[in-house]
């Protein structure tokens, strides 16, 4: 069982720049975990070492940033936490480690390739190798799109524990992106159960008609999910099973390359 190490309740010996409220707020988020996806504030007291006033004043300042939801008793993780995590992915060693994989791989299979991380409930792109231009819409990195009508964003989702899944999927609003969007929440769940199951998502003109991809999870030293790659095909050239059988193993290759660089790299 993982415990958010306890907070001091004194200064001790911390430099004077040190923010307590900063360390105690960080403590708070980091009391949940995937064995404890929900707490009630004894819970989150005990688990962090403040007292319940403490803790219930760090609580409801986080719902009322967004990054926790409380139905009254029960306290736990929303999506946008994982914008914390966002500025390291990106600005750190991912991207650069991924990037001579993507360009093999696209060089190999001929299509697009990118990489995402999760914010929020969209995705964002943080690399990007292209050929040509398959969709009518641009993309770089930062381009952002809802997570449930692409296939990196699915994949990324099905890597949630399954309650914040669940969270996901109440309040989200799943709007008609093409006619094949996926627009009904329990079909969607069992989608990303599917998802979560074979490890991989394939996207069939849900985000843009004529445009199909698949996607596979990239995960860091620990075996967490921390980013999705994916590939990008036209619809008029390749069928879903094709690109099962063509993309899927040289995308999962590269993604296993990168994971490989990522270990390898600086703690």
């Amino acid at each position: 069982m993982v415990v958010a190490e306890p907070v001091e309740e004194g200064n001790g010996e911390r430099p004077a720049a040190f923010v307590q409220s900063l360390e105690r707020g960080l403590a708070v988020i980091r009391a949940f975990d995937g064995d404890h996806p929900q707490l009630t504030l004894s819970d989150v007291a005990r688990r962090t070492g403040l007292t319940r006033a403490a803790a219930r004043r760090f609580l409801h300042t986080l719902v009322e940033l967004g990054y926790v939801r409380s139905d009254g008793r029960l306290f736990s993780l929303r999506p946008r936490v994982l914008e914390l995590g966002y500025a390291y992915l990106s600005g750190l060693s991912l991207p650069e480690v991924a990037q001579p994989h993507m360009e093999q791989l696209v060089a190999q299979v001929g299509e697009s390739c990118s990489i995402s991380v999760l914010d929020g409930d969209d995705i964002v792109y943080v690399a990007r190798v292209s050929t040509k231009r398959i969709m009518t819409v641009a993309i770089s990195v930062g381009t952002r799109f809802p997570a449930y009508a692409t296939s990196m964003g699915r994949v990324l989702l099905a890597a949630q524990p399954r309650e914040v899944r669940a969270a996901y999927l109440r309040t989200v609003v799943l709007k008609p992106l093409t006619p094949f969007t996926i627009t009904d929440p329990a079909h969607l769940a069992v989608t990303l159960d599917s998802v979560a199951l074979q490890g991989f998502a394939l996207l069939d003109q849900e985000l843009e008609e004529g445009l199909r991809s698949i996607a596979v999870p990239i995960h860091d030293r620990d075996g967490a999910v921390v980013a999705a790659m994916n590939i990008s095909a036209s619809a008029r050239r390749s069928t879903p099973s094709a690109i099962r059988a063509d993309l899927l193993p040289p995308l999962q290759a590269a993604a296993r390359e990168i994971e490989l660089d990522l270990r390898r790299g600086p703690v």
